[in-house]
């Protein structure tokens, strides 16, 4: 028994203090507790300073008639009798020109302590309130307060302790408790509203993403928002959002890697039809005929542009680019050599190449990668320019870093497509494009721990830069 005891017990501990409502609920106790104390500790002061206070009236109700014409025809027993219902051993009341004495006993072989309740501060009868609590019990007190008694300036009395302990002990157990009971209640509701208003709503965005992050492909898991307008309110409707988001991100590349798959499954055939394509325009090129020596460039053209279409497609969607195989390389001969390959392309235009990249120059990248990313981009400015239009390709090292520029003056990049440059299939800007070159060029150029950012683009043109850093330890 004692032992189910134990586990429910630290069963319990372990639920308050590790969970987000159990801290909130011992933080609100620990809390409330505190204010209570900052309460607790004047009111004793104060209740222990009244009891002194009811010992001092009493005292002067019971020598008050002794002061009076008259007064000292009163019996010895009644004197007596008054001082013991006023609590006192002894009352001395003075005056500016003497003291009167009123014993009911003799007086205590010693006084333990003295509180004088002229001057005192609060810090005083806190102390005092205290030390009565803790080292109270049978001490003797001597008790100095003004009087409201005509002619007297001060009365003094000896007290015992023990009645005034008692009553204190008493009055602080009750307030000890009445306190605890109004920090339990206070922290059960300040717990019940925060759980109410914040701790139930962030449990079920809580329960909704680990229910989403286990089946992301399931749209009845995505969060429905509340009509909330607070925080919760925007943390539901943007969790929401951002489900609904990766929930279509999946869905497109589910649709992708199915379109990838029929595109390997077709890429044999593919291929065999568009050789045999290439060989029939090879012998039509061949024939004397007007009409098929003007049809033919353009068959041929137009079948060496689906052969590249195909062979981007498929290698974008490779898995498997192998890694870089860095080395340190010429970069002015790599971006010669994409240059020409970029202008032949576009050979129907009159281009202009401007190579200011300094030949000693050198960049620490992958010659067959580095040589696609610049053929890339140049391509896209070749194609960009109009005949008789100019790129220009400049290069300088900073550091560990090499930054490649390459301008060209066409038109720029429209702006619908400017916000989606880099992303495949969607930033094709011309008749034919595919949308996967500076995809590619980008993906190559951040395996080596560069990018490609734009820089400008406008009617005058549009400026590339491409940021190779260098190994570590290079």
């Amino acid at each position: 028994m004692r032992g189910r005891i134990r586990a429910f017990l630290a069963d319990a501990w372990g639920l308050v203090a590790h969970s987000l409502s159990g801290r909130l609920l011992l933080l609100t106790l620990f809390f409330v507790m505190i204010t209570e104390a900052v309460i607790f500790f004047p009111t004793i002061a104060r209740y222990h300073r009244s009891l002194l206070e009811d010992h001092i009236e009493s005292a002067e109700i019971a020598i008050l008639p002794f002061t009076e014409a008259g007064g000292e025809q009163l019996s010895a027993n009644l004197r007596r009798e008054l001082l013991m219902r006023a609590g006192a051993s002894a009352v001395m009341l003075k005056r500016p020109d003497q003291r009167e004495l009123f014993l009911v006993t003799q007086m205590p072989p010693s006084i333990d302590v003295t509180i004088d309740l002229r001057s005192q501060s609060l810090l005083d009868e806190i102390g005092q309130a205290f030390d009565s609590l803790v080292h109270g019990g049978n001490r003797v007190l001597h008790v100095i307060a003004p009087t409201r008694i005509r002619g007297a300036e001060t009365v003094e009395v000896i007290v015992g302790e023990m009645p005034i302990r008692a009553a204190l002990v008493a009055y602080a157990r009750r307030i000890f408790l009445f306190a605890l009971l109004l920090s339990a209640v206070t922290a059960l509701l300040v717990f019940a509203s925060l759980y109410v208003v914040l701790v139930r709503p962030m449990r079920r965005l809580t329960r909704a993403m680990i229910t989403f992050r286990a089946n992301p492909e399931d749209a009845s898991r995505i969060v429905s928002a509340t009509k909330r307008r607070d925080e919760i309110g925007i943390a539901e409707r943007e969790l929401g959002a951002m489900q609904r988001d990766i929930y279509g991100f999946l869905q497109q590349k589910a649709r992708l890697a199915a379109l990838g798959g029929a595109v390997a499954r077709i890429q044999h055939d593919l291929r065999n039809m568009l050789a045999s394509a290439q060989l029939a325009s090879d012998r039509l090129a061949g024939v004397d005929d007007p009409v098929v020596q003007r049809l033919a460039p353009r068959l041929m053209t137009s079948l060496n542009h689906a052969v590249a279409l195909a062979t981007r497609t498929l290698r974008y969607g490779r898995a498997d680019e192998s890694p870089p195989q860095r080395q340190t390389l010429a970069l002015r001969a790599v971006a010669e050599e994409a240059g020409e390959a970029a202008l032949a392309i576009a050979e129907d235009k009159r281009i202009a190449l401007d190579n200011a990249i300094a030949p000693g120059i050198e960049i620490d990248a992958d010659p067959e990668q580095l040589y696609r990313i610049l053929l890339n981009i140049l391509r896209n400015a070749a194609e960009a320019v109009a005949s008789g239009g100019s790129i220009a390709i400049a290069a300088a090292r900073n550091g560990m870093r090499v930054s490649i520029d390459i301008a060209d003056d066409g038109a720029g990049v429209p702006e619908a497509v400017a916000e989606q440059l880099f992303q495949p299939f969607a930033s094709a800007a011309r008749p034919g494009g595919t949308g996967l070159g500076l995809a590619i060029a980008r993906d190559l150029a951040r395996a080596h721990g560069g990018d490609i950012v734009l820089i400008e683009t406008g009617p005058n043109g549009t400026r590339f830069r491409i940021e190779i850093p260098d190994r570590e330890g290079y």
